[in-house]
Formats: C-alpha cells, structure tokens, sequence
C-alpha cells in the first residue's frame, strides 16, 4: 500500500451527541448520549486507518459524522483544506463525489425494487456525470467487471445474489464517482468467513489500482492488522490509542489495547497455552452516563485515584505512537 504525508481527511475535537427526549406532544430533552467525544485524528492520502473497538463504542458514529450524513454536535472534519461541517445543500453536494461509504449490511443497504444497474448508476445520474442511458450502461458494467461480477447481472435484483456479491454491488456504487476517500463501515462483518477475505482482498486491489484512501472500520482486529497502516483503537466515545499497525500491535500502551489484543487468537496451540490474557471485569458504561475522569477506569485492571478523577491527555508517547492513559 503506497501512502504519501499529505492529510486528506483531518478531523478535530469531533462530538456528535443524540439527545434524549422525554414527553409526547411537547419534547423534552432529559438527556444525551454521548457516541462520539472529543475525537481528533488524520488519514493520510492513500493509506488505510484502522478503527477498532467493541459494538457501541461510536466508531460508525464518527465515519457517518465526517461524511455529514449525522451533523456534529461541535468540532470540525476536513477534506484536504475544506471544512465539511459549514457545508449545506449543493456545495455538500457536491463534495460527495470525492468521499463515498460502503454500508455494514449488504442486504439492507441495497433497494430491493431497483435492479443493480439502478442501484449502481444512481449516483452517476443524481452527479449528471454520464447523461446518456448508453454511456450509463457500459459505465456500470464496467464498475461490475472490476469488482468481479458479471457486466450482464446488470438487469438482476438485489435478492437474487448472495451476501458477499452484494457486499461487491456496494463497492461498486461506493467506486462509481470515482471518490478519493471510502469509509468501508465495518464491510465484511455480515458475511461468511471464507467470502471476508475475497472482499479485503478486493479493496486492497481497488487502493492499489486508485490511489484510494480508506477508513476501514471494525471489529475483528486480526483483518484491520491485515489490511491497515495505522490503527486507531475506540472505547465509549473516544480514541484511546493510535499508532502504526506493527507498534500498536507488538508495543500496545493502553489496558483497553492489550485487553482487546488478549482475546486475538493465536493459531500455534503453544504460544496459546502460555499467553497470558487480559479479562475486562464488568459492563461498557452506557455512552448516556459515562463515567467521570478515564472512560475506562471502572473496567481497568490498573486503575488509580488519579484515574476516577481526571481524564487523560492526549499526547504522544513516541513517535506516532498516540495514547490517552495517566499510567503510560
């Protein structure tokens, strides 16, 4: 995977909090659940970040949100200089030509009453970049054969293929534009396990041939090993962790890091026996009512006063090597 220093997508200080309201006729806000806090990271042009964490932790939350397809409660997300979160309407618009997502759920994230030529197509006829029916055509073929399905499925409905096809109609779509950035929300997750390498292996074809610059999210750490360059690590809102994919994964600097990569199967039944493993005591906090300080302190094996009380900074332990904890 090539990849430059230039920032294509930065984002500072991004929160998103949906509120919770109480009332039927009249609504009241009672309170707010905080999925996405404080976050701050940058991809750079051509690699792939990672983001990880467990089920509810906000990593969707903070693909949408830099997209705008959720609005932040505060911060900003840049594409190269162009600040996304001023955008409305047409100018919006037409930002989305440079930055696509491919969905988690390839059977709900494809209209049923469209055939894929539609489906694929659709954003080309809403950008009015090919106008002629024709020239649409042989477009979506095109996008069909260089994601390995057949150019003549192309009048064919979505029930009609299986999971890990669909999943390729949607890589599809997501290419049609011709975007710099895809955010792959969590891709391969609804699909089988022999089908989830094809489709990595796809998307690391399309960044090779593209120059695309991916944020892949999910939460099967050994395929983000294999497919990131760098790795950011989520817990209840906020990044805990980000590094490169060899440092964080050989030297992990904060609990939650070495917790999750404790439970990553090790295929040699020696190396297995002896490992030692890291059991998390307790539930996730609800992102409704976190708890105060370390969002991580009710749960970590390490925990001091210091962490019940303060939150921790943000800050870089060695070089490109970022980590959120008192105790490193």
């Amino acid at each position: 995977m090539m990849h430059t220093d230039n920032v294509l997508v930065r984002v500072e200080n991004l929160t998103k909090h949906f509120p919770i309201t109480q009332g039927i006729v009249v609504q009241r806000q009672i309170g707010a659940v905080q999925a996405v806090d404080n976050v701050s990271f940058d991809i750079r042009e051509g690699e792939t970040l990672g983001l990880v964490g467990e089920s509810g932790c906000g990593k969707s939350t903070t693909g949408r949100t830099i997209l705008q397809l959720h609005r932040p409660t505060s911060g900003k997300a840049y594409y190269q200089d162009q600040d996304l979160t001023t955008l409305k309407g047409e100018d919006l618009r037409r930002m989305r030509r440079f930055m696509q997502i491919i969905f988690q759920d390839p059977y709900a994230s494809l209209n049923p009453r469209l055939t894929v030529g539609d489906i694929i197509g659709e954003p080309l006829e809403v950008h009015r970049i090919e106008k002629s029916k024709k020239k649409r055509t042989e477009r979506v073929q095109e996008l069909l054969r260089l994601v390995g399905l057949n150019p003549y499925f192309i009048n064919r409905y979505p029930h009609e293929f299986s999971g890990g096809q669909r999943q390729r109609i949607g890589v599809a779509r997501a290419l049609a534009l011709q975007p710099k950035f895809i955010i792959c929300d969590e891709p391969i997750s609804a699909l089988d396990v022999s089908i989830q390498a094809q489709v990595v292996n796809l998307l690391e074809k399309l960044q090779d041939e593209f120059g695309l610059t991916y944020l892949f999210i999910a939460h099967d750490l050994s395929m983000v090993r294999y497919i990131s360059d760098r790795t950011a690590v989520m817990y209840l809102g906020k990044i805990v962790e980000l590094a490169e994919r060899e440092e964080l994964y050989s030297h992990p600097l904060h609990p939650y890091t070495q917790a999750l990569l404790s439970a990553v199967p090790v295929p040699d039944p020696v190396v297995e026996r002896d490992r030692k493993r890291v059991i998390l005591t307790g539930d996730v906090p609800s992102p409704a009512n976190p708890p105060s300080g370390c969002n991580f302190h009710p749960r970590c094996p390490l925990a001091e006063q210091v962490c019940q009380e303060e939150e921790p900074e943000w800050r870089e332990a060695s070089p490109d090597h970022w980590v959120a904890c008192h105790l490193v």
